[in-house]
């Protein structure tokens, strides 16, 4: 086996919240999902109930999963663990569902959660994300001084529209995003401008921003292939989020068919891995 890439797509984004009502079922998401050819799919996981639903319907289909959780405590990590050795997973992305106004805070949270992951067998990430522990990209930054161990899960949109980078971003603030993406193990794919948390990636205008995020992906993908072991998968899930983070027309609906902007973006991202595997073969043959 060699490193690799694992596509998922987020089930939340698969909600269409249209005003005419109509929402697929589980089962036509999965199967919908299955058929356009992504490796597994990202969800919630904080029901056994619904776990096992889920693990019912990918299970057959060799998928593999995210488990989003979001923990205020360290104990609420717990049953989620227990679901995750029970059923299976990739691995879990832990949004933390705090605030707190001190490193020290937060470096106590971080310790009490990986004193639990150390006791299973996938990983747990900390997602970096608006209104959680990781809202600020220095708050983040500093809790890696105090634990540069720390696992990310990058979702950059939120640092981009967080901070407001002005174009052209500045080194400056290159190194800081770069810093997070030394520390990430997996990546959400979401597109933002220094306005919108995300924005329509087929809408010509927003190529720069596009770019800029295909940019930062490439040098994540790079740098997870230097720590990562030679058998490795590295997982990007496609997040194109419904209302309100799409953005919406005059009749209340998406102004873009956001299934098929995630296909472009799927394709987009596998094509930037294998460009960059190739590029680094190069440069060791070179």
């Amino acid at each position: 086996m060699s490193q690799q890439l694992l596509v998922f797509q987020s089930l939340w984004a698969m909600e269409r919240r249209h005003t005419d009502g109509f929402e697929r079922s589980l089962d036509e998401n999965i199967a919908k999902i299955n058929e356009a050819g992504f490796d597994g799919v990202s969800a919630f996981y904080t029901s056994r109930d619904q776990v096992r639903r889920l693990d019912d319907l990918v299970k057959p289909l060799g998928l593999q999963v995210e488990g989003q959780c979001f923990p205020k405590t360290v104990d609420e990590l717990q049953p989620v663990l227990e679901f995750a050795s029970e059923f299976g997973v990739h691995h879990i992305d832990l949004q933390p569902d705090v605030r707190p106004r001190t490193i020290a805070e937060g470096v106590a949270l971080l310790d009490g959660w990986r004193r639990l992951s150390e006791q299973v067998k996938f990983p747990v990430y900390i997602e970096t994300h608006r209104d959680r522990l990781t809202t600020d990209l220095y708050f983040t930054l500093d809790l890696l001084d105090e634990r540069p161990q720390t696992k990310l899960l990058a979702d950059l949109s939120h640092y981009l529209v967080g901070r407001e980078f002005a174009m052209p971003v500045s080194p400056e603030n290159h190194k800081l995003i770069h810093r997070i993406l030394d520390h990430s193990w997996a990546f959400h794919g979401r597109v933002a401008s220094r306005e919108q948390v995300q924005i329509e990636i087929s809408f010509e205008p927003h190529k720069i921003w596009v770019d800029l995020f295909m940019e930062w992906w490439q040098y994540g993908f790079s740098s997870w292939r230097r720590r990562a072991g030679s058998d490795d998968s590295c997982t990007f899930t496609c997040e194109l989020g419904p209302k309100p983070y799409a953005i919406i027309g005059p009749d209340g609906n998406d102004t873009t068919d956001r299934w098929l902007e995630a296909l472009q973006m799927r394709d987009a991202i596998r094509q930037l891995w294998d460009e960059g595997v190739a590029n680094e073969e190069r440069e060791r043959c070179a």
